[in-house]
């Protein structure tokens, strides 16, 4: 499948917000984040269902199918964000009208549970997605990261590639292929369906109060996929935040880099951190050395 690209956003156009995880508590941040992109020029329009709630879900499936398909269906609409993370994506992956993302292609973006949606938008409609901060949790705040706004607004308005220096190198080497990634366990969650990129790739991710045993077992998993190995030519690592023995972890990581010949760097800002940057998934990329860059 052809791998394609939304266009860029330009001031005044609008942002459609949806919610396809976890319930939201309260609106006070989704309106603060609503006047945050307003302030700066865009328009803003909230999915009708957003707001639901079926126990720790943003409603049920059949709402939260409606506002993605509503907005991608939309000519009005330019870019879909995603409100919150936490858990849902996997439970719509099976309904989703990918043929209607294809044909309609847009800027749509988020991270930690979105993972599982750009995984499978690259997959099944060949759309490029972004890896990037959420709608309310990074901009529904009364300061919001500017190092996290910059990165995210260049991304979408000026289609604007970072060169990034790794922190850690865990194995050097030259390696090409596009992005693909996101959140570990969100990532993991889609073992059992098809969702390997057909193309050659560099895997980045990073996850949040998991275990190392855990994280072991993730790697695990997709490393004994015959698809994701053949593809795979470097890993890209940001943040395991909260993890419960950070020695266990970089033993894990050594251990991993010796049984892959492939380059293995980490310490980039791809993070539940404040502080986080904006990776286009399905891009070109590469790996030099101490440098990955997209």
């Amino acid at each position: 499948m052809n791998i394609i690209k939304a266009n860029r956003l330009n001031l005044g156009e609008t942002i459609g917000v949806i919610a396809p995880s976890g319930c939201v508590d309260s609106d006070i941040e989704a309106n603060l984040a609503k006047d945050f992109f307003e302030n700066l020029g865009y328009k803003v329009v909230f999915g009708k269902n957003i707001f639901k709630q079926k126990r720790y879900l943003a409603g049920t499936d059949e709402e939260k199918l409606e506002d993605l398909h509503n907005f991608f269906a939309d000519d009005n609409i330019k870019a879909i964000f995603c409100l919150r993370g936490g858990y849902g994506c996997t439970r719509l992956v099976n309904k989703i009208d990918y043929n209607l993302i294809r044909n309609n292609p847009k800027i749509f973006a988020g991270y930690s549970d979105i993972t599982v949606l750009c995984a499978m938008f690259l997959k099944r409609a060949g759309l490029i997605t972004y890896h990037a901060p959420l709608f309310q949790s990074d901009f529904g705040k009364k300061n919001p990261s500017t190092f996290t706004f910059t990165k995210f607004l260049t991304a979408f308005t000026q289609f604007k590639g970072e060169e990034l220096q790794a922190k850690k190198i865990y194995k050097r080497g030259i390696a090409e292929g596009i992005t693909f990634g996101g959140n570990l366990s969100a990532l993991t969650s889609l073992c059992g369906i098809d969702f390997i990129p057909d193309e050659k790739f560099i895997f980045f991710t990073e996850d949040l109060n998991e275990p190392v045993y855990k994280i072991d077992k993730m790697f695990s998993q997709l490393l004994n996929i015959k698809e994701f190995k053949e593809n795979l030519q470097g890993i890209v690592l940001g943040d395991f935040l909260n993890t419960d023995n950070e020695q266990w972890l970089e033993d894990f990581i050594t251990e991993m880099s010796e049984n892959l010949n492939i380059p293995i760097l980490g310490g980039f800002p791809i993070t539940h951190n404040k502080d986080k940057i904006t990776i286009p998934v399905g891009t070109n990329a590469k790996i030099n050395d101490d440098i990955f860059c997209f």
